[in-house]
């Protein structure tokens, strides 16, 4: 078996546009496990790129996401993004009964009783970017402004907090050095805030999700307040960026691509698997997230990943191995249904995925039924790419009609 090798310095700072990051496509090349080093953190970390080992990875219990918190381990951002009570740092079976208790928010009954919510808001921003007269910046008039309306609607959180929101994650995802500061703070802030929201959740209930979370069951068990609270900050971070990258990463590529655009207007029932191919093709952040710590040796594709060592997965590059989709670098609107893993997998995949499903067939469906002309405004060369955080989106969409 392999033993530990040179590391290979992995900025994960690539942005041009949505081709997909070189670096991340030379380690696929080099085989489906690689040492790594990343700018922030104490160690290297191992990388698995293949789906297979990635699928290994995030079901195996051998491999721990609570493990890391307490150590300064391998990451991307300065300030640790997570916090030791969130879900996204827990292992079964702690992380399994407060998945079990948070789903039941996320039922297709729940999530149809959103959608009315949801069209109203997109119904509105759409009203707004037409009032305002082409050109107009879709990443301003729809992107940025649906996470404000739509998981803060849904969350309750008042209309005057909602700017603070976006600001406090866009710098809890911050990639410079000089930022660490300011995301410990922004993210202390959120604690707060929430664990006051959850209290007052408590007291009075409304419609609200943080409501129907409190009033979750499972036999005896329930939310205790600090979990809610912190269930309910991860699932406001997660819901800015499905709405802020996403929506406008998808725009963007209907818009450069006329085929695709051609065929969700003549064919608007094909918008759900057109997206789902969108979402697995769609590099929507750089380089790699949360890792895992190894409890114990483990063999994986000839190298042994020693225990203590820091584990990350590749969900950009499982969703491009040739072994489980043909031709993975191309978009294929007509591929066979193959389940990708842009919302994650195993045990931490994303629970909100079917709410982001709903407001992603609401706002892409809405903006081409009300703008069916819809073209970029300048040529696409022309257009400037977040740079500062972990996120890959175009941070302005000038498009007209």
């Amino acid at each position: 078996m392999t033993e530990v090798g040179e590391s290979i310095t992995c900025p994960f700072d690539f942005s041009e546009a949505l081709e997909f990051d070189p670096s991340l496509a030379g380690l696929m090349s080099q085989g489906s496990v690689s040492r790594i080093r990343l700018p922030y953190g104490d160690a290297d970390a191992w990388l698995v790129t293949g789906f297979d080992g990635v699928r290994q990875v995030t079901t195996d219990q051998r491999f721990s996401r609570a493990g890391i918190m307490g150590h300064n381990y391998p990451r991307l951002t300065p300030e640790p993004i997570v916090s030791p009570e969130s879900i996204n740092v827990m292992d079964p079976p702690r992380s399994t009964r407060l998945r079990q208790l948070a789903s039941q928010a996320f039922t297709k009954r729940h999530v149809d009783r959103m959608r009315p919510a949801i069209e109203g808001i997109v119904a509105g921003l759409l009203d707004e970017m037409a009032e305002h007269g082409a050109p107009a910046d879709l990443a301003h008039h729809l992107s940025d402004k649906l996470p404000q309306h739509t998981i803060c609607e849904l969350l309750g959180i008042a209309p005057d907090d909602r700017p603070r929101m976006q600001t406090y994650a866009h710098q809890m995802l911050s990639t410079a050095p000089d930022t660490r500061q300011a995301a410990a703070d922004a993210k202390a802030r959120l604690r707060d805030y929430f664990g006051a929201l959850v209290a007052e959740r408590r007291r009075t209930p409304g419609d609200d999700l943080i409501s129907t979370l409190a009033a979750a069951k499972d036999g005896d068990d329930a939310f205790d307040d600090k979990d809610l609270a912190v269930m309910a900050l991860t699932l406001m971070l997660s819901g800015h960026d499905t709405a802020t990258c996403e929506i406008s990463n998808i725009a963007y590529l209907l818009l450069t691509r006329p085929e695709l655009m051609d065929l969700l207007r003549s064919r608007p029932e094909s918008l759900t698997p057109v997206l789902d191919e969108l979402l697995r093709y769609i590099p929507f952040r750089k380089g790699v997230g949360i890792p895992r710590v190894a409890l114990e040796d483990v063999e994986m594709d000839g190298v042994t990943i020693r225990a203590g060592d820091f584990v990350h997965v590749s969900y950009l590059t499982a969703n491009r191995d040739p072994e489980r989709f043909t031709t993975p670098h191309d978009i294929d609107p007509h591929r066979p249904n193959t389940p990708h893993m842009t919302f994650g997998w195993g045990g931490h995949r994303c629970i909100a995925a079917p709410l982001a499903m709903a407001e992603l067939e609401v706002t892409i469906g809405g903006l081409l039924a009300r703008f069916p002309q819809l073209r970029l405004a300048v040529p696409a060369e022309e257009l400037r790419w977040d740079t500062e955080t972990i996120r890959r989106f175009p941070c302005e969409l000038p498009v007209a009609w």
